[in-house]
């Protein structure tokens, strides 16, 4: 089967850290013997044509100096920097539709899968009358929060592509539920995973002392709720060991770092910042837990599904998160983790002295969640899943 990738960026160069988890999800297809292309925009007025042996079909929309208004940075964080990127939407918009038609005018695809429908599902609809390609659209959520919270006058799109689309796939149930509310139509969960090749049950080492490690991994960003894991650390008895570990950057990370001097708790939370792939799986393997204290922030943006908890659970390590979002797809209750309500700090020490001070419980939730990942989660499995419905929609 021929599918083309409809996606906002994709990786420039080797080493470029864009959507690892799509890559990943090519060449698996690839391998499952499909002819997956992509679709996607210039960077300041060119970029490699393949990447990994996968070919890259980039479309022009604006003069090269100026041409990048996606990679580097979120598009939505963008506009609100100049006039310049509050016009550029048009124009990216109009090339995409024009590259995406004169594509499937000379190239023939079976299916044409639209990541980020809002806009992009204008381009798979050019490329659907272009070359008779069935349209799947993925959603992640954050799209329909964004119109929801700033853009309300583009609900009818979202309306429009929802129905346009051959099948439409949402990464949670969570999310899923957010499209049915704004539309009645049939809905696809399929999440997307990364996870790491070597991870197996049980690779969770013990820290060389009894320091109750606990580790926060992510974009520091508000929606995130990192300072509230700050804040539960003082909250824990003092005679437990406990550091609590921070790996990831962004906007947030000065103001996190302030807090954690203002709270005098420099000797026991580190912000490491960005690490290496190697320090990164080292730190897995040596958590003692994960903790994602995601809340919805003042966009009204949430956690999509939380890939970070998956991760983790590969290693055996157990598992925190806040309720809400993708999150309850990954983390169930006192089976695979443990869930506590967003913004409160008292329920998260409490959740963290919980897993200290009864190991056995920790040892069942971090062996639990690892057979969940496998069973659910795992790319074979995903991958199963998007032949499916690669199938379904062709058959249509």
């Amino acid at each position: 089967m021929r599918i083309l990738h409809v996606v906002t960026a994709f990786p420039r160069f080797p080493n470029d850290i864009i959507s690892p988890w799509l890559v990943e999800m090519l060449k698996r297809l690839r391998a499952a013997g499909h002819d997956v292309e992509v679709f996607a925009p210039a960077y300041r007025g060119g970029g490699n044509r393949e990447f990994e042996g996968i070919p890259i079909h980039r479309f022009r929309y604006f003069p090269a100096r100026w041409e990048d208004m996606t990679h580097d940075q979120a598009t939505l964080d963008r506009l609100r920097r100049s006039p310049r990127y509050k016009i550029m939407p048009l124009f990216y918009v109009l090339g995409g539709v024009w590259a995406a038609w004169r594509l499937c005018r000379r190239r023939r695809y079976d299916v044409v899968h639209v990541h980020w429908p809002l806009p992009h599902a204008l381009f798979g609809w050019a490329a659907r009358r272009a070359c008779g390609a069935r349209m799947v659209t993925s959603w992640y959520g954050v799209e329909l929060r964004w119109v929801k919270s700033s853009l309300p006058w583009l609900k009818r799109f979202l309306v429009w592509a929802l129905r346009a689309s051959d099948q439409v796939v949402a990464i949670s149930s969570a999310t899923a539920r957010e499209i049915t509310n704004l539309v009645p139509v049939s809905v696809r969960v399929i999440p997307y995973t990364v996870g790491f090749p070597e991870a197996a049950p049980g690779a969770s080492l013990p820290p060389a002392d009894d320091t109750f490690v606990i580790l926060f991994v992510g974009s520091l960003v508000e929606r995130k709720g990192v300072r509230y894991l700050i804040d539960a650390v003082p909250l824990l008895p003092a005679h437990l060991p406990a550091k609590l570990v921070i790996i990831g950057d962004g906007a947030e990370r000065s103001r996190l770092e302030a807090q954690v001097r203002q709270r005098g708790l420099e000797h026991r939370v580190e912000v490491r910042g960005r690490v290496a792939e190697q320090e990164l799986r080292r730190a897995y393997a040596g958590a003692s837990v994960l903790v994602l204290p995601a809340i919805v922030d003042a966009r009204g943006d949430t956690e999509g599904l939380g890939v970070v908890l998956l991760e983790a659970m590969s290693y055996g390590v157990p598992v925190i998160g806040s309720d809400l979002g993708g999150i309850t797809d990954i983390v169930i209750d006192g089976e695979t983790g443990l869930l506590v309500p967003p913004q409160d700090s008292a329920a998260l020490a409490a959740a963290l002295e919980r897993l200290a001070t009864d190991r056995g419980l920790a040892r069942r939730l971090g062996e639990a969640g690892g057979s969940h990942v496998r069973r659910h989660f795992s790319w074979p499995a995903i991958i199963a899943q998007w032949e499916e419905c690669y199938a379904a929609v062709r058959a249509s």
